[in-house]
């Protein structure tokens, strides 16, 4: 091989080097232009996936085949449960029965809201079934809030004993603002029946 060859070789060597290193770093550089577009993506696609912006739902025993009811009213609405699924503010999305005609082993029932009115919110559970005999129904609530400045969190819970058929309890009273942020002070659980409520109204109507 001559030395001329020999260049050439060397020569072949260091630009195939070259061309493999640019377009290492032009990859690199790609995709570091790209990955504020992907989280932007995976962002949006999660916030389309949000149900809702008030989130109140409502747990009972698995074990237990008895049928408990959410109730919710939002500022200035109806309100909502298994007669009235849905106004301008919340909307019932599952009632469930109990474990007859249950596709999954949870109990539990639960409403979103749409936008979040500022003012007074009532939660209510609801003893639509008969209680076994001896026995009472522990039904957990819990109230989360999704603004558009954060992801949904919790800011109430709390649990209901139910002991008796067409038992209603107020579990929770709250105030809200415009931005979700509870306003301190609301809540209490003076009682404030929704169902009788609702069906007095409906009686006038029909």
């Amino acid at each position: 091989m001559t030395p001329l060859d020999e260049f050439e070789d060397d020569n072949t060597d260091t630009v195939f080097r070259d061309v493999i290193l640019l377009t290492l770093v032009g990859f690199v550089a790609m995709v570091i232009m790209l990955l504020p577009h992907i989280q932007k993506k995976e962002e949006d696609a999660e916030d389309h996936k949000a149900p809702g912006n008030v989130i109140v739902e409502l747990h009972w025993p698995s074990d237990m085949n008895v049928d408990v009811d959410l109730w919710v009213k939002g500022p200035k609405s109806t309100p909502v449960g298994f007669w009235n699924q849905g106004n301008d503010v919340f909307n019932l999305l599952r009632d469930d029965l109990g474990i007859e005609g249950d596709a999954t082993e949870e109990n539990y029932e639960i409403s979103y809201s749409r936008g979040i009115p500022p003012g007074e919110y009532i939660v209510n559970v609801h003893m639509y079934g008969v209680v076994p005999s001896g026995k009472n129904v522990p039904a957990k609530v819990v109230v989360s809030v999704r603004s558009k400045y954060d992801s949904a969190r919790q800011i109430l819970v709390t649990t209901v004993k139910l002991r008796e058929r067409n038992q209603e309890e107020t579990a929770f009273r709250f105030r809200l603002t415009g931005d979700g942020d509870l306003v301190e002070g609301s809540v209490s659980t003076l009682r404030r029946p929704l169902i009788t409520g609702y069906r007095s109204r409906r009686n006038k109507k029909e």
